[in-house]
């Protein structure tokens, strides 16, 4: 029967994690995040600890419009409060890869100076819960690190997000590793399990969008009071692909996440300037463009997509920044999917602003 622990887990892993930094381990700091290039390639990442605790070994892969080198992607969330996972639990090792590994690393920690007391105590306890069925309170105990199950699932254990500024936040998946029986769910307690909805929100946190180059006319350099037209052609105006999967022995999830242009907002970089439409805001017209492209004989007329300078820019330039909305959403493995917060980016455009010249005869 599962009794609980005096120390608890979490001791347990304090106390591990302080003979792992003792040891040398290869492999990437932080497990669990691959991600390929802007042209849909694919690299992996590797397990391994950096002495802040056990970081599973499944490999997160990224493809489509991501970021190179596991880099943040470039879109913005327009709801302040979203944050893509801190945090995750993910398969780590097979029951024997995990004995060896496990076992190895409490011996260390057993001999290591000074690992006494308290903390011995907890790493003993640690010992038991994986070998001898030593559990407590929704945490049963596990017979010879579960290994005449080797193959029929895996020791669930977790991983930090390298993009998470907030060590707080990164650091605190810090339950113990945790046995998942092939095709099964983790226990209902892990909340922070891998699924298909938070590789969407990482899919998104990778996403790369193409820039923002408004077609202008006149283009670099326009007049004060005249009208400067800007659009975007459908062609260069598509929606945008970022997917991010697992697939290991009993466990193969993925995401796609979907960014669709929605609207174009223009800043004119100066308070001295009129925007058409007055918001600023020009929305995505039905075949996919947006705005108007200018036309001979259209000089005087209001630009359906725009601005107007209402100053020169006189020996500097205004910087004309041109801001992307994206409405975002996902599909996943088993039917799932959603919206996301709708996301942008955007440009700066250096513009002159120059002085109608008046001649006089």
């Amino acid at each position: 029967m599962p009794v609980k622990a005096s120390y608890g887990p979490r001791l347990a892993v304090a106390a591990l994690t302080l003979a792992l930094s003792t040891l040398t381990l290869t492999g990437s700091a932080y497990a669990g995040t691959g991600v390929g290039d802007a042209k849909g390639g694919k690299t992996k990442e590797t397990g391994g600890s950096d002495g802040t605790g056990i970081y599973a070994t499944a490999q997160i892969r990224y493809s489509g419009s991501v970021a190179k080198g596991g880099a943040t992607g470039n879109v913005t969330s327009a709801d302040v409060n979203w944050a893509p996972p801190p945090c995750w639990y993910a398969p780590y090792l097979g029951a024997k890869d995990f004995k060896k590994k496990m076992s190895e690393s409490i011996d260390s920690a057993m001999n290591t100076p000074g690992m006494g007391g308290t903390a011995g105590a907890a790493i003993g306890e640690l010992q038991r819960h994986y070998e001898d069925e030593y559990g407590w309170t929704d945490t049963p105990g596990y017979k010879d690190y579960n290994v005449a199950k080797d193959g029929e699932g895996m020791f669930w254990a977790g991983v930090e997000n390298p993009n998470e500024p907030d060590v707080l936040k990164r650091s605190s998946c810090n339950d113990i590793p945790f046995w998942v029986d092939n095709g099964e769910a983790p226990p209902p307690q892990y909340e922070e399990a891998i699924r298909p909805e938070m590789l969407a929100a990482l899919a998104y946190q990778h996403m790369e969008l193409p820039a923002t180059k408004v077609t202008l006319a006149p283009r670099a350099t326009t007049k004060v009071n005249l009208p400067t037209w800007a659009w975007l052609d459908k062609a260069v105006f598509n929606e945008v692909q970022a997917t991010a999967a697992i697939n290991v022995p009993g466990f193969n999830i993925q995401a796609t996440t979907t960014a669709k242009p929605v609207s174009l907002k223009l800043e004119p970089g100066t308070a001295d300037a009129t925007t058409y439409p007055a918001s600023g805001e020009c929305t995505i017209n039905t075949d996919g463009s947006i705005g108007e492209p200018y036309a001979k004989g259209k000089a005087d007329q209001t630009p359906p997509c725009g601005l107007k300078y209402l100053r020169s820019s006189g020996d500097s330039t205004y910087k004309l920044r041109a801001t992307i909305t994206w409405d975002i959403a996902w599909t996943g493995t088993g039917g799932t999917g959603g919206d996301l917060p709708d996301g942008t980016f955007g440009n700066e455009q250096a513009i002159t602003v120059q002085e109608i010249q008046a001649v006089n005869r």
